[in-house]
């Protein structure tokens, strides 16, 4: 599964950004996809995750509320909605796939950068 991410950029301290992540490849044995994100000097962190049949989401804490992980199964490509942004979202965003059913992700995406300045 090869994954192409876009939709990464600057925007203000209280403004929208929507990811954008299109899988390609044996996208019938994706399971699940999702967000992480890397801020600098920081580890990388889990953002959200959506079940590719049923749609059940997960979110980290930090974004509950204000972003939406969603999939267009059609076009198989998973969405970041995030809305409410704060400078401490600034990071290099990567989506991700898990297409062999075990429960960690397998494909990643190549890096978006998501700026938000107050």
């Amino acid at each position: 599964v090869q994954l192409q991410a876009s939709g990464g950029g600057l925007v203000q301290a209280g403004g929208s950004l929507r990811l954008s992540c299109a899988a390609s490849g044996r996208t019938w044995s994706i399971s699940d996809m999702g967000w992480l994100r890397q801020a600098p000097g920081k580890e990388r962190e889990f953002v959200a995750r959506i079940r590719w049949s049923g749609g059940t989401t997960y979110y980290a804490d930090s974004v509950k509320g204000r972003f939406t992980i969603s999939r267009d199964n059609a076009k198989n490509t998973v969405y970041l909605q995030m809305n409410s942004l704060k400078p401490e979202d600034t990071a290099v965003y990567y989506c991700a796939a898990d297409w062999r059913g075990g429960g960690s992700f397998d494909s990643w995406g190549q890096e978006t950068l998501v700026t938000v300045s107050s």
